[in-house]
């Protein structure tokens, strides 16, 4: 993209609408070759904006998704044991031992990619995506500061990899715990935050054209108004989509009509027993009624 604004319109026509900041800050990671780590609440777009950008350049998307004990193994490399193993034993049948075999069961052709030694293995630069970061361990922080400084990866039994092209790296972090200096350092920031009610308007219509505007007007008015309430889990842009879906579904025109319909498509959007008895009847029909 020769600017942001160009960046932005083509995130746009693959239905996702990013923000000016947003479209800046994943224009500048791109020209300058930075992964882009991007904090904000779970359910405000931030891992589909890797999805958009892969469409955009036309190019694969791997993901990594970070969970607590992540390791090298899981996400960098690991040997296939058990072909070394079969090719131990049938060398050992054939007479042959030492140094031809160790070479040999520790060469490319055992190696197993995991995502990151893909992403830098590829001929053409695809969309690095390292979802929730923050729920790694910060041990894993460490194997990431070669990978995004360097884009190389050093396998001990074969030297050091280097990237055969750059991918385009995204984190995601929805605070879990705080990311430590060495990573951000390299990484382009960016917040993403709940979208305003004009481009929570612009997102609906791209994703579900078929929507009336007064009842789109409505249905992104009472989801922005029931992220004000007490919840436990706030539900995302995903959760508003559905909750268009199941209207259109219904054949709801308006939210108003039917309060006992309403409450049952409260489904889609409130994901917690405790959520779902903090809004009754009467306060998600209060809610409607505002939010015309």
């Amino acid at each position: 993209m020769t600017s942001w604004t160009n960046l932005q319109t083509a995130l746009a026509d693959t239905g996702y609408i990013a923000s000016d900041d947003l479209a800046t800050a994943l224009h500048i990671a791109i020209t300058l070759g930075r992964p882009l780590l991007l904090e904000g609440a779970a359910g405000v777009g931030k891992t589909e904006i890797a999805r958009a950008l892969a469409t955009v350049k036309d190019t694969q998307l791997i993901r990594l998704q970070c969970y607590e004990g992540l390791d090298a193994s899981q996400a960098i490399y690991e040997w296939n044991y058990q072909r070394q193993l079969l090719s131990i034993r049938a060398a050992s049948e054939a007479g042959e031992t030492g140094a031809a075999v160790e070479a040999r069961i520790f060469s490319q052709d055992y190696l197993l990619e995991r995502p990151l030694l893909k992403a830098i293995r590829q001929d053409t630069p695809p969309v690095l995506l390292i979802d929730e970061i923050d729920r790694a361990d910060e041990e894993f922080e460490a194997y990431l500061l070669e990978v995004l400084s360097e884009f190389q990866i050093t396998i001990p039994e074969l030297g050091t990899i280097s990237a055969t092209t750059r991918p385009l790296v995204i984190l995601t972090a929805n605070g879990t715990r705080d990311l430590s200096d060495a990573l951000r350092r390299r990484c382009i920031y960016a917040h993403v935050d709940y979208p305003d009610r004009q481009t929570e308007l612009a997102i609906l219509a791209s994703r579900c054209p078929t929507t009336e505007a007064h009842l789109a007007r409505q249905i992104v008015g009472f989801v922005q108004k029931l992220r004000e309430e007490e919840l436990e889990k706030v539900p995302g842009i995903a959760e508003m989509l559905d909750f268009a879906a199941a209207l259109a579904g219904l054949g709801i025109k308006d939210l108003t009509a039917d309060p006992t319909v309403l409450l049952a498509c409260l489904a889609t959007l409130l994901k917690t027993q405790t959520d779902r008895a903090a809004v009754p009847i009467e306060v998600a029909a209060r809610i409607a009624g505002k939010a015309a």
